[in-house]
C-alpha cells in the first residue's frame, strides 16, 4: 500500500487493517458488509478508512487485491510445476485445502463476495468474474504451452480444459461455503482429473 503524503502519518498498520476487511467481505458479502461492520473490524474510524483506502468499493478492490497476493498464492505456485497435470492437481488439491482452512472464512472470496445481489447493479459481481476470468486465463496459456510442448495431446482445447478445472474449484468453493468438508472436496477432485488428457 502507498503512504498518503498529506496529513497525519498513520497510526494503524494498514496491511492489517487490509486483512481484517477481507475477512469481513469473506464472510459477509459485499452487500452484507456495512461501513460500521468494515471499520469496527479494522480498528479505525470512518475518515481514517477513507483517507487510506477510499470508499467501500475502493475497499473491497484492494481486498480482493489482498487476497488474490495473499490467500491465492498457491494458485501462482501451482502454474511453475512441470506437467499439465502436476499444475491441473496441484492447483485444485491446494485450492481444496484454502477452501476449508479452520482459520479462514470456508469457501472463497471471489464467489462469496458477490453472490447477493444488490444495489450496485451487479457490479461487484462483474468485477469479481473478470477477477476469475484473469487466473482462467492464466491456466489457460500454460495449458496451452504444455500443447506446444507435446506434454497434452495434440488437439486439446486449453480454454476449454482450463474452463472445466475452474469449474471444478468454483464447485467445491460454493460446497465448501456450504459445509463439505476437506475430504469430500478432495474426492470430487479424484474424479475431475480423470478427465485430464494425457
Amino acid at each position: 500500500m502507498t503512504e498518503k503524503t498529506r496529513g497525519r502519518p498513520r497510526s494503524f498498520d494498514a496491511d492489517a487493517a487490509l486483512d481484517r476487511a477481507v475477512e469481513v467481505f469473506w464472510r459477509q458479502g459485499y452487500e452484507g458488509a456495512s461501513l460500521s461492520d468494515l471499520t469496527e473490524a479494522m480498528g479505525i474510524n470512518r475518515p481514517s478508512m477513507y483517507a487510506a483506502f477510499g470508499n467501500k468499493d475502493e475497499l473491497f478492490r484492494l481486498a480482493v487485491a489482498r487476497y488474490a497476493e495473499i490467500d491465492m498464492a498457491y494458485a501462482r505456485e501451482a502454474l511453475a510445476r512441470r506437467t499439465a497435470y502436476a499444475v491441473i492437481e496441484g492447483f485444485l488439491r491446494a485450492n481444496a485445502d484454502a477452501l476449508t482452512r479452520t482459520d479462514r472464512p470456508a469457501g472463497c472470496l471471489s464467489i462469496q463476495g458477490g453472490l447477493a445481489a444488490g444495489s450496485d447493479r451487479g457490479h461487484v459481481a462483474r468485477f469479481l468474474a473478470e477477477s476469475r476470468l484473469t487466473g482462467e486465463r492464466a491456466l489457460a496459456e500454460r495449458l496451452a504451452r504444455a500443447v506446444d510442448e507435446g506434454d497434452l495431446p495434440s488437439g486439446t482445447d486449453p480454454v476449454a480444459l482450463a474452463r472445466y478445472v475452474m469449474v471444478v474449484s468454483e464447485g467445491n468453493a460454493v460446497h465448501a461455503a456450504a459445509g463439505a468438508d476437506r475430504a469430500s472436496l478432495h474426492a470430487t477432485i479424484d474424479i475431475a482429473l480423470t478427465a485430464i488428457p494425457s
